[in-house]
Protein backbone atom coordinates (compact mmCIF):
# COMPACT_ATOMS: atom_id res chain seq x y z
CA UNK A 1 0.00 0.00 0.00
CA UNK A 2 1.54 3.22 -1.01
CA UNK A 3 1.66 5.79 2.16
CA UNK A 4 1.57 3.18 4.25
CA UNK A 5 2.39 4.81 6.85
CA UNK A 6 0.10 7.84 6.91
CA UNK A 7 -2.78 5.31 5.51
CA UNK A 8 -2.70 2.76 8.26
CA UNK A 9 -4.55 4.74 11.13
CA UNK A 10 -7.13 4.86 8.55
CA UNK A 11 -7.21 1.23 8.09
CA UNK A 12 -7.84 0.49 11.75
CA UNK A 13 -10.99 2.98 12.05
CA UNK A 14 -12.25 1.17 8.68
CA UNK A 15 -12.01 -1.97 11.04
CA UNK A 16 -13.53 -0.40 14.20
CA UNK A 17 -15.89 0.69 12.16
CA UNK A 18 -17.28 -2.31 10.43
CA UNK A 19 -16.87 -4.53 13.97
CA UNK A 20 -18.91 -1.71 15.72
CA UNK A 21 -22.00 -2.77 13.08
CA UNK A 22 -21.30 -6.15 13.11
CA UNK A 23 -19.05 -9.06 13.62
CA UNK A 24 -16.23 -9.11 11.36
CA UNK A 25 -13.44 -11.72 10.29
CA UNK A 26 -10.00 -11.56 8.49
CA UNK A 27 -10.90 -12.42 4.82
CA UNK A 28 -13.98 -10.49 4.71
CA UNK A 29 -12.62 -7.35 6.56
CA UNK A 30 -9.50 -7.97 2.93
CA UNK A 31 -11.63 -7.40 0.65
CA UNK A 32 -13.78 -4.74 2.30
CA UNK A 33 -10.44 -2.82 2.74
CA UNK A 34 -9.83 -3.82 -0.89
CA UNK A 35 -13.39 -2.02 -2.41
CA UNK A 36 -12.08 1.02 -0.52
CA UNK A 37 -8.61 0.64 -2.51
CA UNK A 38 -6.14 -0.30 0.34
CA UNK A 39 -4.62 -3.86 -0.63
CA UNK A 40 -3.70 -5.74 2.52
CA UNK A 41 -2.49 -8.90 2.76
CA UNK A 42 -3.55 -11.93 5.69
CA UNK A 43 0.46 -11.06 6.80
CA UNK A 44 -0.52 -7.24 7.17
CA UNK A 45 -4.10 -7.33 8.67
CA UNK A 46 -4.02 -10.46 11.07
CA UNK A 47 -1.82 -8.75 13.48
CA UNK A 48 -3.32 -5.62 12.93
CA UNK A 49 -6.50 -7.47 14.49
CA UNK A 50 -4.34 -8.98 17.39
CA UNK A 51 -2.75 -5.63 18.69
CA UNK A 52 -6.11 -4.03 18.41
CA UNK A 53 -7.39 -7.03 20.41
CA UNK A 54 -4.62 -6.85 23.02
CA UNK A 55 -5.00 -2.50 23.34
CA UNK A 56 -8.46 -3.61 24.43
CA UNK A 57 -10.28 -2.22 21.01
CA UNK A 58 -11.64 -5.36 19.26
CA UNK A 59 -13.09 -8.93 20.80
CA UNK A 60 -13.00 -12.09 19.33
CA UNK A 61 -14.15 -15.55 19.46
CA UNK A 62 -14.48 -18.46 17.64
CA UNK A 63 -16.95 -19.87 15.43
CA UNK A 64 -17.35 -23.10 13.96
CA UNK A 65 -19.39 -23.80 10.48
CA UNK A 66 -19.12 -27.23 9.65
CA UNK A 67 -15.06 -28.24 8.78
CA UNK A 68 -14.99 -23.88 8.59
CA UNK A 69 -13.40 -22.15 11.68
CA UNK A 70 -13.49 -18.70 11.96
CA UNK A 71 -12.21 -15.93 14.61
CA UNK A 72 -15.13 -13.61 14.39
CA UNK A 73 -13.80 -9.68 15.75
CA UNK A 74 -16.38 -6.93 17.69
CA UNK A 75 -15.66 -3.56 18.95
CA UNK A 76 -15.55 -3.45 22.69
CA UNK A 77 -16.71 -0.05 24.77
CA UNK A 78 -12.97 1.03 24.24
CA UNK A 79 -12.82 1.16 20.52
CA UNK A 80 -16.61 2.72 20.16
CA UNK A 81 -14.51 5.44 22.35
CA UNK A 82 -11.65 5.35 20.40
CA UNK A 83 -13.98 5.17 16.86
CA UNK A 84 -16.31 8.43 18.37
CA UNK A 85 -13.44 10.35 19.34
CA UNK A 86 -11.62 9.71 16.09
CA UNK A 87 -15.01 10.23 13.85
CA UNK A 88 -14.90 14.12 15.60
CA UNK A 89 -11.09 14.62 14.69
CA UNK A 90 -12.12 13.29 10.83
CA UNK A 91 -14.46 15.92 10.87
CA UNK A 92 -12.12 18.76 12.19
CA UNK A 93 -9.10 17.88 9.95
CA UNK A 94 -11.73 17.52 6.77
CA UNK A 95 -13.37 20.78 7.79
CA UNK A 96 -10.06 22.37 7.55
CA UNK A 97 -8.44 20.97 4.71
CA UNK A 98 -11.42 21.73 2.36
CA UNK A 99 -11.43 25.46 3.99
CA UNK A 100 -7.53 25.67 2.61
CA UNK A 101 -8.53 24.19 -0.63
CA UNK A 102 -11.21 26.98 -0.93
CA UNK A 103 -8.88 29.73 -0.01
CA UNK A 104 -5.50 30.95 -0.14
CA UNK A 105 -3.74 29.46 2.90
CA UNK A 106 -0.95 31.50 3.92
CA UNK A 107 2.16 30.12 5.70
CA UNK A 108 1.76 31.13 9.82
CA UNK A 109 3.66 34.09 10.61
CA UNK A 110 7.02 34.01 11.26
CA UNK A 111 8.47 35.51 14.38
CA UNK A 112 11.28 37.46 14.24
CA UNK A 113 14.09 36.81 16.32
CA UNK A 114 16.03 39.00 18.54
CA UNK A 115 18.67 40.57 16.40
CA UNK A 116 16.90 40.21 12.72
Amino acid sequence: MEHHDLLSGLVRLHVLHHAAEHDIYGQWMIDELARHGYRLSPGTLYPMLHAMERKGYLRSRQEQQGSTRRKLYRATPLGLEGLAVAKRQLKEFTAEAEHSESTEHAAPPHKKESGE
